[in-house]
């Protein structure tokens, strides 16, 4: 079993700060790629970023230079900062991994439950 946990949501005023975190527990064998997806009411779930085992990370354009992910892969964990966030952030965030489960040839995508980011304007 592989369960995704995120923490470090919340409201946060225009301009501010947050930090996201998600850690990967359970059987894993090897981490492909970490990353992060949002889902804004009445839209469809978006990349924000991902990042690849040895890879350098990609980055939404709405988000480029202000988001910013990385990850420790001794720990199974991937961080979002998350500088000058403005209205348009708000939405669930969902942490996302691609990963091959111990005694499992081939890899499958998990998912986090999701954290609340508000921005107010």
């Amino acid at each position: 079993q592989v369960q995704l946990v995120e923490s470090g949501g919340g409201l946060v005023q225009a301009g501010g700060s947050l930090r996201l975190s998600c850690v990967a527990s359970g059987s894993i064998g090897s981490v492909r790629t970490m990353g992060w997806y949002r889902q804004a009411p009445g839209k469809e779930r978006e990349l924000v970023t991902v990042i690849a085992t040895g890879a350098t990370p990609t980055y939404a354009d709405a988000v480029k230079g202000r988001f910013t992910i990385s990850r420790d892969n001794g720990e199974n964990t991937v961080y979002l900062q998350m500088n000058n966030l403005k209205p348009e952030d708000t939405a669930v965030y969902y942490c996302n991994a691609l990963l091959q489960r111990l005694s499992m040839m081939h890899f499958d995508n998990f998912w986090g439950q999701g954290t609340q980011v508000t921005v107010s304007s």
